[in-house]
């Protein structure tokens, strides 16, 4: 006999997960923002009884597909059955790529993902609810396409008037109007001829970078924003065609523009700039590799914070003996006026021996090299040099005495890794080594 039919199963309440989603480059008067989201889609579900199981919050573009952690996180725990539905502001918080909508209407149709409900719709796995969704998400994907391409038009149309479209470089001020889009570029009273100075003293005197530093912390000049200006900052102002009249955009586009701004140098004074410029950077003095010293990266200076460097000098004295000398100073990173004198590597050391006696070292990690290192030797004698006496390890090395062997005997990287032992950080300050506590 035929077994009748079972009759189906109700399905179970459709468990949402509240989304909320702001792109950081909306503005806050064309999009609600996330609170506001929250708390009207917070204040449906009450009405309607919908059971809310999670709540997601996002500030992220929806441009690009596969882009958003939070929303790549949704799509998982509908994936694993954590929730089934979505209730969210509007289709374009889920959506305004085509990558990210294909994601949601696979899941629906995989019916892992039953129903996505917005504050005045409600979309299922039916084929017309469905199609809406792809047309209001395919929407929003097309005004994002859209301006974006106004707003390169808007770029161009501001470039052919002669005006780059972003923040004028220093020397130069950004002056708005009250008619939107039709600001100038003036000159800056104050820092426009100490830019022009700059530019004479490179072209003509051959002026460092670090001498063009001093030469405008002694003036006084500052950025825009009152900071001092950095070598990198000077070296970019130097390298800057837009002090000629002429500015490129976008930058290596090849495609340039005549500037509605006065010049502040000429053209061939731009180009003497780059010539001294690059004459330095194809100097053949300059070394084509940078020498490791023993103690660098290790110390820092007491007085300004900066790193400690060296530098090596040779001396040839009246009977032809060539003597080597490495000098440690302060690398002048975070101050360029400071003061702390240069020290012998040799003193260096005598004042690093002293510290091992007077401290204490990180007994572990010491001893963990040591024991390494005498049992590498015992192989070595043992192996290679075919001594049969057995050596014995000796249970508790001394470890100082292994320190100062390395301190006086051994490599660049064995005398780090001693320093490297010591329990705080080494700061030089008045030619005198310390250690200061962590």
């Amino acid at each position: 006999m035929k077994q009748p039919t079972p009759p189906p199963q109700p399905l179970l309440p459709v468990r949402y997960c509240l989304y909320a989603r702001k792109s950081t480059e909306e503005d806050e008067r064309q999009a609600m923002s996330i609170d506001s989201q929250l708390k009207e889609m917070g204040e449906l579900a009450l009405r309607e009884n919908l059971n809310v199981v999670e709540v997601k919050r996002e500030s992220h573009s929806a441009k690009s597909s596969g882009t958003r952690v939070v929303f790549n996180q949704l799509a998982e725990d509908l994936r694993s059955n954590k929730f089934d539905g979505i209730l969210t502001w509007a289709p374009d918080r889920l959506s305004r790529n085509a990558g990210d909508l294909g994601t949601l209407v696979d899941l629906m149709d995989r019916e892992t993902l039953r129903e996505i409900r917005t504050h005045s719709q409600r979309f299922t796995n039916n084929p017309n609810e469905k199609f809406l969704l792809m047309i209001l998400c395919s929407q929003a994907k097309l005004e994002n396409d859209n301006k974006s391409v106004n707003v390169k038009r808007g770029m161009r149309a501001k470039c052919e008037r002669g005006l780059r479209p972003c923040v004028a470089p220093i020397g130069y001020l950004n002056q708005k109007s009250v008619e939107r889009g039709k600001g100038t570029i003036v000159l800056d009273p104050i820092r426009a001829p100490v830019v022009r100075e700059m530019f004479r003293l490179a072209a003509e005197e051959g002026v460092s970078g670090r001498q063009i530093q001093r030469w405008l912390d002694k003036t006084g000049c500052k950025s825009r924003g009152g900071k001092r200006l950095s070598l990198s900052h000077i070296f970019g102002t130097l390298r800057e065609p837009f002090y000629t009249g002429m500015f490129e955009y976008p930058v290596g586009g090849g495609q340039w523009y005549q500037g509605a701004y006065e010049p502040i140098i000429t053209k061939d004074t731009f180009e003497k700039v780059q010539t001294v410029l690059n004459s330095k950077i194809a100097s053949p003095n300059v070394k084509p590799y940078i020498k490791e010293f023993d103690f660098t990266r290790l110390i820092t200076c007491g007085g300004c914070g900066s790193g400690i460097g060296a530098q090596e000098k040779t001396k040839t004295q009246d009977n032809g003996i060539v003597r080597h000398y490495v000098y440690y100073y302060c690398n002048r990173s975070r101050d360029a006026n400071c003061k702390e004198p240069y020290i012998r590597k040799e003193e260096l050391i005598k004042q690093l021996l002293k510290l091992i006696d007077d401290i204490d070292v990180d007994e572990l990690r010491a001893k963990k090299q040591l024991t390494a290192e005498l049992e590498r030797f015992h192989r070595f004698t043992t192996q290679v040099l075919g001594n049969q006496t057995k050596t014995a390890v000796p249970t508790e090395p001394n470890l100082k005495n292994y320190a100062r062997y390395l301190l006086t005997e051994g490599s660049r990287l064995e005398k780090q890794e001693v320093l490297g032992c010591l329990k705080g950080t080494l700061v030089l300050q008045e030619k005198i080594i310390a250690v200061a506590r962590e």
